[in-house]
């Protein structure tokens, strides 16, 4: 069947064109029909990974923004995080540091493991383009990186 071959994760239209390539001949609205009548529904793919460790028992610092997210100036402070692409490869994990007030990306990195030395290389670009003044904010969730 063409949609255990799919993986179940077909559809109206790829059951649609598969079915079309093996010679049958059907319309999209019937094969609609009767995928449903046959209670027959596509997978859906999970991308979301949950990749923060809020519950690590590192040092934490104090939240200094207190949630007031503003900037009078540049390099006053600079926010981070980590995303994550995926590519026909794999994962590959993004660190950026984005300047509060002007909402630039002031440094990044990228590396196929989200490890504390991408985090450090982010902030090794950042503060090589920018050399901020003293007292610079670094905000950050709480991931263990």
């Amino acid at each position: 069947m063409v949609r255990a071959a799919g993986r179940q994760t077909y559809g109206t239209r790829r059951v649609l064109v598969e079915l079309r390539a093996q010679g049958f001949e059907a319309g999209r609205d019937r094969v609609d029909r009767l995928c449903r009548t046959m209670a027959l529904r596509c997978r859906q793919k999970r991308c979301f990974r949950v990749t923060t460790d809020s519950e690590h028992t590192l040092p934490v610092a104090d939240n200094l923004l207190q949630q007031h997210f503003a900037a009078s100036a540049p390099d006053q402070v600079w926010l981070t995080d980590i995303t994550y692409i995926r590519t026909d490869e794999g994962w590959l994990y993004l660190a950026a540091l984005k300047d509060m007030c002007t909402r630039e990306i002031v440094g990044y990195a990228m590396d196929e493991r989200m490890t504390q030395q991408l985090c450090l290389r982010a902030l090794g670009h950042a503060h090589a383009r920018r050399r901020p003044p003293p007292g610079l904010i670094h905000h950050s969730d709480r991931g263990s990186q």
